[in-house]
């Protein structure tokens, strides 16, 4: 199986990289990789996905003209489909972003055509975008978390690579709860800088340890992976040790050049994120 890290379609990436701004928009400067170089590493089929759900970002700093070289602003809310080939490697999706600066478009609704053209050929999937106005207060709330916090548990912690050993089931009572925690944290795979998220669990089936989960959740602190990864490996573990009747993760990764990425992954096919933001976002 060949190294992930190591993988052509990474070296080629713009992440690490010293890069020059466009300044006209630009569509080539999106970079897919294939979500089955990491899939392969968790074991996972691409033609039997065992989840369903969404990648949704939100960029905080869009901008381009108007036909009368006026700027415009707005937040967008990209939904990418977990069951679409590639991702876009989030750089290159920075540096697109940018290249629509100095550019003139006709109306919001030619802006949000263009980026749902572009997304969905370099991803082979349906992307959807929605603008909203930099007075939309109401587009994208601070919300509380659901559930219930596990982040007091007064826990040793010695583990800081991901170990689905830890993983504990508190009892054999079938149950149905929401759990969330503020701690996670892991690495992007090419720069290892630092990505921070607050994660929801929501199952129902044989008790979850609270105290193990979050030593779990822990142990992600010096792993090197890309956020919808991190996810996935988090879904896929817990599913193969409890075989939840039911299981959703969401994590809430904080922006980073104006973009956030939120994965979510269910096992039911139409349940959908809830609409949250945190305060670190």
């Amino acid at each position: 199986m060949t190294d992930y890290a190591n993988a052509p379609e990474l070296k080629a990436s713009v992440l690490g990289k010293t890069t020059n701004y466009a300044q006209q928009y630009d569509p080539s400067l999106l970079h897919p990789i294939a979500r089955k170089l990491n899939r392969d590493q968790i074991s996972v089929d691409e033609a039997a996905l065992p989840f369903f759900g969404e990648d949704t970002w939100t960029g905080y700093e869009l901008s381009w003209l108007n036909e009368k070289g006026k700027p415009q602003v707005a937040v967008a809310t990209f939904t990418f489909p977990c069951q679409s080939s590639h991702i876009v490697e989030s750089k290159s999706f920075k540096l697109y972003l940018n290249s629509f600066n100095q550019s003139k478009f006709v109306d919001h609704k030619t802006v949000s055509e263009t980026l749902e053209k572009d997304l969905s050929i370099v991803t082979n999937s349906d992307v959807q975008v929605m603008l909203y106005t930099a007075d939309e207060h109401a587009c994208i709330p601070f919300t509380p978390m659901p559930g219930l916090c596990i982040d007091s548990l007064d826990i040793e912690v010695t583990h800081y690579s991901p170990l689905s050993g830890l993983l504990k089931r508190a009892s054999n009572d079938i149950i149905s709860e929401t759990l969330h925690s503020h701690l996670l944290k892991s690495n992007c795979l090419i720069t290892s800088q630092p990505d921070w998220a607050s994660i929801i669990i929501e199952y129902t089936g044989v008790a979850l340890c609270h105290e193990s989960l979050l030593r779990y959740l822990i142990s992600f602190r010096s792993h090197n992976e890309f956020h919808e990864q991190c996810v996935e490996r988090i879904y896929c573990e817990l599913q193969r040790t409890f075989n939840f009747e039911k299981l959703a993760v969401y994590a809430r990764y904080t922006r980073r050049g104006g973009l956030d990425i939120n994965p979510f992954r269910s096992s039911e096919q139409n349940e959908t994120p809830y609409n949250i933001r945190t305060n670190r976002q």
